[in-house]
């Protein structure tokens, strides 16, 4: 199981098919293919070895495919930069996984020098913007024009394909190890559980350096799907695209779907197309969801929930289980495990619940990352016999729908981000005056969730006059600007547990009152 054998298909058996399109920038598969294996021989020349990893900062372009592939043909495994990130965060990463090789668009070039200021690796960089190659760049596109095709290393199976980072409970991220088997089982068991739009166009609005993003290429490149890709997230312009190139096939964060209803052009455009439409990555509203089936009713809705160490999906609410009626039960659910996903709900000694009761939702099959970067402590912790502990909390009814009610760790998917509470409260705990302090997940109409910030004063401290903005400027030059509280609470006193923890359920229940669950 490889995962560049799609592209021997495609070059083979449709090489005049449209490969990728981006922007006013089109093409084949037989020429998508050459440039990627050309891509790979200039990777190989500047030292990536089998396993290696090479990163990219950018945003989403056809580019960005081409580097994904290519580094998998040429043998390495990829480290898609969250863009997002500060120059902080994204050395930590490149430092942490021995990146060395960094493909910079001329967003990413902006952030280049603090980071190579604060990497210990000495990082060879690729330059993918419009202009000329920044002095100590490799041109993208004279590495390709000058380097001869390189074979495919028919990497596979358990060899490494990607490192994602994670927020981390103690603060550092934490990279998961996907290998060609988990990505690749992951797109097989996802087109196998539900109704998608075959080969169809498909188009990439999330990023590109989540791991939906990395799942969505691997899934249009084996259905032979063109792939078109948006820079960022623009309503009207996505919609004009999906006009124009007939699409048929989008991912999105519910907020992106928000946008989309919304937008003064919707009415406008010819969406008929689009007949595959899967969400997730954040809690949705039923309202919404109602609104989004009724302004595209030809469309198959594919709810997907699961995490990065599943490479990433583990259950899906298929288009035939999506009714207009949110009064029925499984409306409610996340959907049934997808085929290549085993779950399985366990109480605190780690024997199976029966259908009904609430325990930890634990994941064993193809899927499973191979385990954590550097970390086999914490890998240890997660996979036990087998089994991945997601660190969700759900149910299982008798029809077999999952039920995800909260969330056993401390992470808050505001828009689709991760955000883990204690690195955002190991920066509120340094602000002057602040004793105690608890980030947790409230509910949002726009983003899903949104991040919470509780401070309690420390003994002899008054901070009745602390503003959220003061409290953000404090934590921007910390952490990356969505992991930012986005509402505060001063209280007098928190709730505590008999061992001396503070009860962040009692905190989130004043806010989740009157909704089926905590967690997306």
């Amino acid at each position: 199981m490889h995962l560049t054998q799609a592209l021997h298909k495609a070059r083979r058996e449709r090489p005049q098919e449209t490969a990728t399109i981006h922007q006013d920038r089109r093409q084949t598969n037989a020429e998508f293919v050459g440039r990627v294996e050309r891509l790979a021989g200039a990777l190989r020349t500047l030292g990536l070895a089998k396993g290696d990893r090479a990163g990219m900062l950018a945003a989403n372009s056809d580019r960005y495919i081409e580097f994904i592939f290519a580094t998998l043909w040429a043998g390495g495994a990829v480290n898609p930069v969250n863009t997002r990130w500060s120059a902080a965060e994204i050395a930590y990463s490149l430092d942490d996984s021995g990146t060395a090789i960094l493909v910079v668009d001329d967003f990413g070039a902006g952030l280049v020098a603090d980071v190579q200021a604060r990497c210990k690796t000495q990082l060879t960089l690729i330059h993918v913007g419009t202009g000329p190659a920044p002095a100590g760049s490799h041109d993208y596109e004279a590495l390709i024009a000058g380097t001869p095709p390189a074979p495919d290393a028919f990497c596979g199976n358990d060899d490494l394909a990607a490192i994602l980072y994670t927020g981390g409970t103690t603060g550092a991220p934490k990279g998961v190890m996907l290998s060609h088997r988990n990505v690749l089982a992951n797109a097989i068991g996802l087109t196998a559980s539900a109704d998608h739009a075959g080969a169809a166009p498909g188009l990439h609005v999330a990023p590109m350096f989540h791991v939906g993003g990395l799942a969505a290429a691997v899934q249009f490149s084996i259905r032979g799907s063109t792939q078109i890709t948006q820079p960022a997230f623009d309503a009207g312009e996505a919609l004009e695209i999906i006009e124009r190139e007939r699409v048929g096939d989008i991912f999105v964060v519910p907020v992106m779907l928000r946008w989309l209803i919304d937008h003064p052009d919707m009415a406008r455009r010819d969406t008929s197309s689009l007949v595959a439409v899967r969400y997730g990555a954040a809690p949705i509203d039923v309202t919404l969801l109602a609104r989004a089936m009724k302004a595209l009713p030809q469309a198959g809705f594919l709810q997907v929930y699961g995490q990065t160490e599943c490479a990433a999906v583990v259950t899906a609410l298929a288009p035939q289980d999506h009714v207009a009626d949110p009064d029925v039960p499984h409306m409610r659910s996340a959907g049934k495990p997808i085929i290549t996903a085993e779950l399985r709900i366990t109480d605190e000694d780690g024997q199976e619940c029966p259908h009904g009761t609430v325990g930890e939702l634990q994941v064993r099959g193809p899927t499973v990352m191979l385990g954590y970067w550097n970390k086999p402590e914490a890998t240890e912790k997660a996979l036990v016999d087998g089994w991945l502990r997601t660190g969700d909390a759900g149910y299982m009814d008798d029809q077999g729908f999952v039920y995800v009610v909260d969330r056993m760790k401390d992470m808050i998917i505001s828009g689709g981000e991760n955000v883990f509470s204690t690195e955002v409260e190991s920066v509120l705990a340094t602000y002057p005056g602040v004793g105690l302090c608890a980030v947790i997940g409230v509910p949002d109409d726009e983003w899903g969730e949104r991040v919470h910030a509780v401070v309690q004063a420390a003994p002899g401290q008054d901070l009745s006059g602390l503003t959220l903005e003061a409290l953000q400027a404090h934590c921007r030059a910390h952490i990356a600007g969505y992991k930012l509280p986005r509402s505060l609470e001063v209280v007098d006193a928190m709730p505590i547990s008999p061992a001396g923890k503070i009860l962040k359920r009692d905190l989130r229940i004043p806010h989740w009152e009157n909704r089926e669950r905590m967690v997306g």
